[in-house]
């Protein structure tokens, strides 16, 4: 594996953990522009509420949301990263990984929401993490690109990225059709007056949609800078952050109970050959990449680091009880088995006695609540950046979601028939681990009430949206295999690699 690059404690892991952590939460910040802007959009332009109290009660919600959510999606973000780099992210390629992917992603939404155009911060930093697997694979011993980018992965992120702007158009526009159809009720339809509020139940309907949508989108969209954070801090500082201090003790003997089982399968499949410490850990690192082939060395290697996490856990009454200086270890130990047992299953050869099949199960479940976690500090500072981000950058995307989509100006139900649509199809995406674009999902759904509304479409705000959508995924793979290539040379020049 690779070399660490700064310890624990030391100046440089400070001044190094600051930079990585302002630019995580810079990404948010810049996030809140554009996605959470999106959700007071309507409240504001509708006049249900002032801008600063809209910004604050978004930003409640979205903390809400943050501090709800089941941390899934930000683990499928992170489950594209380079494998080598993940497990290595305090090293000096680890560094070059973080601050590539966030640079190129803060650059892209910042010119975008420069010139008002919503765009994804899901797509830029997809895009980016991308960019610097294909940089990352071409810079390695096999100059692959199959072996940068987890493909099976990016095509699951890619399909709920481009699915659900088109169930935002058409769920809208038929919410809004249904809503016509049920309720005959005309100042539900018509546009904002001057500077007076709606009536007030709908005024009521508007402020449910806003905080509906701020709620998933803090569920949701928050979640990919608290993946981020939790990797720079587990590279930093693994005697804090690579395990989950405060996990239910009751893990550990589930996680002991299943290494043993695992541990005495795949030993009796080697007859009695296993394979441990660092070999074993180069060797389950490589066939956990997406061209990694299942061979008697992997099988050996299972064996043995599951034997290593037996042994590791056993009489610990909690993982506090572990020397700091081996959770990070451990963690890549419980993070590598879980993973090639997992591909191991998928590609047939796993052992299909009911027993092993639970102990696995056991194991999956029981390490992934170990190792997948988020700090509540985190989530309380990923929220605080949205909100703060949408309270000094809102006024651009209110613009071009309440007067630019559409011919005529956006009324209180095709508003709230967007918001609505966009609340659950942001859920539904959060209960499945997808990253969703709030922006997409809302301005699409917009542009779907205009259309069943009759209203017209402005193409050429239509055409300038569709294009940030079309090049948010190269532009920001160009970019981040660019700064990462750019990043890793100059470490190289300056002696840090």
């Amino acid at each position: 594996m690779g070399a660490t690059l700064l310890g624990d404690g030391s100046i440089w892991t400070i001044v190094f953990l600051v930079l990585a952590i302002g630019a995580a939460l810079s990404f948010e910040f810049v996030n809140g522009f554009h996605d959470t802007a999106n959700a007071v959009a309507t409240v504001i332009y509708t006049h249900t509420l002032k801008p600063t109290p809209a910004v604050v009660w978004s930003g409640l919600w979205n903390l809400i949301g943050a501090l709800t959510s089941s941390g899934a999606v930000a683990f499928g973000i992170l489950a594209l990263l380079p494998v080598e780099l993940v497990l290595n992210v305090g090293s000096t390629a680890g560094f070059a990984m973080v601050f590539s992917l966030l640079i190129s992603a803060i650059i892209w939404n910042l010119g975008t929401w420069y010139v008002g155009l919503p765009a994804s911060s899901s797509h830029t930093l997809v895009g980016s993490i991308l960019g610097v697997g294909l940089a990352n694979s071409l810079f390695g011993p096999a100059h692959s690109i199959t072996e940068g980018v987890n493909w099976a992965k990016a095509s699951e992120l890619f399909a709920a990225l481009l699915i659900s702007p088109l169930i935002g158009f058409f769920g809208a526009a038929a919410l809004l059709l249904l809503t016509k159809f049920l309720l005959s009720k005309p100042e539900l339809y018509r546009a904002p007056q001057g500077q007076a509020p709606p009536p007030g139940w709908i005024r009521g309907i508007l402020l449910f949609t806003c905080t509906g949508v701020s709620f998933a989108h803090g569920s949701n969209d928050g979640q990919k800078g608290m993946g981020v954070m939790l990797l720079i801090l587990v590279g930093m500082l693994p005697g804090t952050y690579a395990l989950n201090l405060q996990a239910d003790p009751k893990l550990l003997p589930a996680i002991e109970q299943a290494a043993a089982a695992l541990t005495h399968d795949f030993e009796v499949r080697q007859k009695g050959e296993s394979i441990h410490g660092q070999k074993a850990r180069d060797i389950l690192a490589n066939y956990i990449k997406p061209t990694g082939k299942f061979d008697s060395d992997a099988t050996a290697s299972v064996s043995g680091l599951s034997d290593e996490i037996r042994r590791r856990v056993h009489g610990l009454d909690g993982i506090s009880g572990l020397a700091p200086s081996q959770r990070g270890e451990l963690r890549t130990d419980i993070y590598l088995v879980s993973k090639a047992i997992l591909k191991i299953e998928r590609s047939g050869n796993m052992n299909k006695n009911p027993d092993i099949y639970k102990m696995e199960k056991q194991m999956a479940s029981a390490s992934q609540k170990m190792i997948n976690f988020i700090p509540v500090w985190v989530k309380v500072a990923v929220a605080l950046s949205l909100g703060l981000g949408t309270m000094i950058g809102y006024q651009r995307i209110v613009k071009t979601v309440g007067e630019r989509i559409g011919k005529q100006h956006l009324s209180y139900a095709q508003g709230a028939s967007a918001e609505a649509v966009a609340m659950g199809t942001i859920v539904l995406a959060d209960h499945f681990g997808l990253p969703v674009s709030t922006t997409h999902v809302l301005s699409s759904g917009v542009a779907g009430t205009m259309a069943a509304n009759q209203s017209g479409v402005q193409m050429a705000t239509v055409r300038n949206i569709l294009a940030a959508w079309v090049l948010t995924l190269p532009v920001c793979t160009f970019l981040g295999a660019l700064l990462f290539a750019l990043l890793l040379n100059g470490a190289t020049l300056i002696g840090l690699r």
